[in-house]
């Protein structure tokens, strides 16, 4: 699904396309481009929100750290296959690691503010995205073969 979505990326000299830009008449108007751009662009409005999803992460360095601390720990329990973890001084189990994982890393994510970061990015990519999709107008091919003849 993901091969097929890619595949319909439209080029950027068509997403940006300048001549196409115009102020909607009615709110009907904003509807029909909405949906017919919604369905066009799709493929770059995924790239949009991945984009921005980037952008929150690196300007959210906390909850950047956090996720690839998860990420790593849970890689590194699974690593071991249910054996226990032996320092020398001391041999942890795989429960113990992941209550110690749970201790470490809970506090972390909610100092790392992650709902305000889902919040924002939500807010972002909806006025970006519907904001794009109502300003473009369709192609002239397409309004010519809605004409009733």
């Amino acid at each position: 699904m993901l091969r097929s979505r890619m595949g319909n990326i439209r080029p950027v000299s068509e997403f940006f396309d300048f001549k196409r830009v115009s102020k909607p008449k009615n709110m009907n108007e904003v509807q029909k481009r909405v949906t017919y751009n919604l369905s066009y662009f799709s493929a770059n409005y995924l790239i949009v929100f991945a984009m921005l999803s980037v952008y929150s992460l690196l300007t959210n360095m906390l909850l950047l750290f956090v996720l690839v601390f998860v990420s790593a720990s849970l890689y590194g329990i699974n690593y071991l296959q249910g054996a226990d973890l032996n320092l020398g001084f001391v041999r942890l189990t795989t429960s113990q690691l992941y209550v110690g994982l749970l201790v470490i890393a809970l506090p972390l994510g909610f100092l790392a503010s992650p709902f305000s970061t889902i919040l924002w990015l939500l807010g972002a990519a909806c006025v970006t995205i519907i904001g794009h999709a109502a300003i473009m107008d369709k192609p002239i091919e397409s309004a010519f073969s809605e004409s009733a003849v």
